[in-house]
């Protein structure tokens, strides 16, 4: 067990207090629903999404927020084994990932130079790595330089992004985007449509955290 928790960073007790009592997810964006139908409001009133389906595990809230500060800023490097094994049970517990490949919503210029590190491609090799040959990766996504968009509203943030995020390469037919958390869906949804745009016919999409 000690062996195990070195590797996941995480003791048996922490892994418990964070597994979520499973509710009724909207069919499109993958956050819990509060009614009986299988689309939230915002899906139900919002623009059309370019992705077919988008699963989130944890809220963006309390125990959880601290979760992804400890992997993203304080740099936990074992947190992303255990990110890897909740990941890799949606992959091959969904048929409609069996044939998908992954792409890493890619990094804003310069943030390896600061940061040290890309969180997100670092779970991506960790996927990868821990799911052998069942695990195909595409690193087909380039970010131009733009502001950052923490500050900014849906809106803005789509504007923000307009012309931001291209492609490079080949795309998948079949692409599984990941990113860490999603707050308006303007980056997933800006990665889905340029994804289609090149060619992709089905874009799936998954991030850890939902704000």
């Amino acid at each position: 067990m000690e062996n195990q928790e070195i590797r996941e960073g995480l003791c048996e007790k922490c892994r418990l207090a964070l597994v979520l009592t499973k509710e009724k997810e909207c069919n499109l964006c993958g956050r819990p629903l509060i009614s009986e139908r299988d689309l939230c409001l915002s899906c139900r009133n919002g623009e059309e999404k370019s992705w077919e389906k988008l699963w989130v595990i944890f809220p963006y809230t309390g125990k959880y927020r601290n979760l992804l500060s400890e992997y993203k800023f304080k740099k936990n490097l074992r947190l992303a084994e255990y990110f890897a094994e909740q990941i890799l049970g949606i992959i091959f517990n969904t048929g409609e990932l069996n044939n998908a490949c992954i792409v890493p919503v890619p990094p804003r210029p310069g943030k390896i130079k600061v940061c040290g590190w890309d969180q997100v491609d670092y779970l991506v090799k960790r996927l990868k790595k821990i799911g052998k040959n069942k695990i195909s990766v595409c690193r087909c996504l380039k970010r131009k330089k733009s502001k950052t968009q923490k500050s900014l509203g849906r809106k803005e943030r789509m504007e923000n992004l307009k012309g931001r995020i291209c492609v490079q390469g080949k795309v998948p037919q079949t692409a599984f985007v990941i990113d860490d958390v999603i707050t308006t869906g303007s980056t997933m949804e800006t990665c889905a449509s340029v994804l289609k745009e090149a060619g992709a016919k089905k874009v799936y999409g998954l991030c850890l955290f939902y704000d």
